[in-house]
């Protein structure tokens, strides 16, 4: 059943008034953050074509496998519906339901490549391009019930953050405590686990290390990142370093650096700076204390329904925050070899300034 308060049909009428002001024709959405943000229908990814056809002007259509009809009946109850027979083409039901002489289309920027071919033999002479010069644009700004849903998402990690004593031991392997974590996403309410990452010692200087069997030891760092997929469809994701005992002085001397630029970066949040401002806030204090290049990756990243989306927290990007925009604060000092740490919270621009939605503390944290 739609929730109407966070997935208002309204957006529909938005995104045809925004495709329209553009100069395109329609908007082809197929299954995907999209799909859900637009009608709120999570529907499944296949073979098999499901497609919101959204002219600029005129009525917009649901295409769907017929054995698929059911679920979009119930998700979508405002919206015309289609369906399509296996081992029937679906891209005529496209073709008919923009009914009309076309010259440029936007389709989403993850469909599958079968079925950008498919239509672009069913419309050849229509220029395609990404839908989401439209789209991203529309969800960047966060409505109040968005916020809501990332808050709650951000209070429900953050209750596994708080288990972590539980199962972050010396002896256990990266991938047992790993195990325990996922389960526990799984009961603080996500409807899925998105990405578990453990990366002890060593492993910690690697950002993208997920899980291996690599032994804990007492008195080196253990990056933990962790995040997932509410059933209102919003995402959380939050990052903290642990220390099983007490740290090496060096350790805690580069975490008081990392620290003091995460939370710097935070203050900078307001509507007018820059991503590219608030990126800098962060990267100037690690710089500053000759860590520079092993900040290796951006501030930061947008999150609504999917874990990353824009607006991006990198050098070179100079939109202005607004509020309603919604991303992460992370940044992460990673010496190679040795190990690493980052410190990761979602955040809410605001009228006022910041919205900082993980409550968990920031500081090294002992175990």
């Amino acid at each position: 059943m739609l929730n109407a308060e966070l997935y208002p049909p309204e957006r529909l009428v938005a995104a045809q008034r925004a495709t329209a002001a553009v100069g395109l024709d329609a908007l082809l959405v197929t299954p995907g953050s999209d799909l859900r943000y637009l009608t709120g229908y999570d529907a499944h990814a296949q073979e098999r074509l499901t497609c919101l056809v959204l002219p600029a002007r005129g009525e917009p259509t649901l295409v769907v496998p017929t054995l698929e009809r059911p679920a979009a009946e119930v998700a979508t109850q405002h919206l015309k519906i289609v369906d399509h027979q296996d081992g029937d083409s679906p891209y005529p039901l496209v073709v008919e339901a923009l009914d009309g002489p076309l010259s440029v289309l936007a389709l989403s920027d993850r469909m599958w490549a079968a079925h950008v071919l498919g239509l672009r033999a069913a419309l050849p002479t229509a220029e395609q391009r990404l839908a989401g010069e439209i789209l991203d644009e529309l969800r960047m700004r966060k409505s109040p019930a968005e916020v809501e849903a990332l808050r709650a998402a951000g209070a429900a990690i953050d209750t596994v953050h708080a288990r972590m004593a539980e199962w972050l031991l010396p002896g256990r392997t990266e991938r047992q405590v790993g195990a325990d974590i996922a389960e526990a996403i799984i009961e603080s309410g996500h409807a899925t686990v998105d990405f578990v990452i453990v990366a002890s010692g060593p492993n910690g200087a690697s950002p993208h290390h997920a899980l291996s069997d690599r032994v804990i030891r007492a008195g080196e760092p253990v990056v933990v990142d962790i995040g997932g997929t509410m059933p209102s469809g919003y995402c959380s994701d939050s990052t903290r370093t642990y220390v099983v005992g007490a740290p090496p002085a060096d350790v805690a001397a580069w975490y008081a650096v990392l620290h003091t630029a995460q939370r710097a970066a935070v203050a900078a949040v307001r509507p007018g700076v820059t991503c590219a401002q608030v990126d800098a806030a962060a990267r100037d204090v690690i710089a500053d204390a000759g860590y520079g290049p092993a900040f290796l990756h951006r501030t930061g990243h947008g999150i609504g329904l999917d874990g990353h989306e824009e607006p991006y927290i990198v050098a070179g990007n100079d939109r202005p925050l607004e509020p309603g925009m919604a991303f992460s604060i992370e940044p992460g000092i990673y010496l190679a070899g040795r190990h690493g740490a980052r410190i990761e919270d979602i955040v809410v621009c605001t009228d006022g300034g910041v919205d900082v939605l993980n409550t968990t503390p920031t500081e090294l944290a002992e175990l």
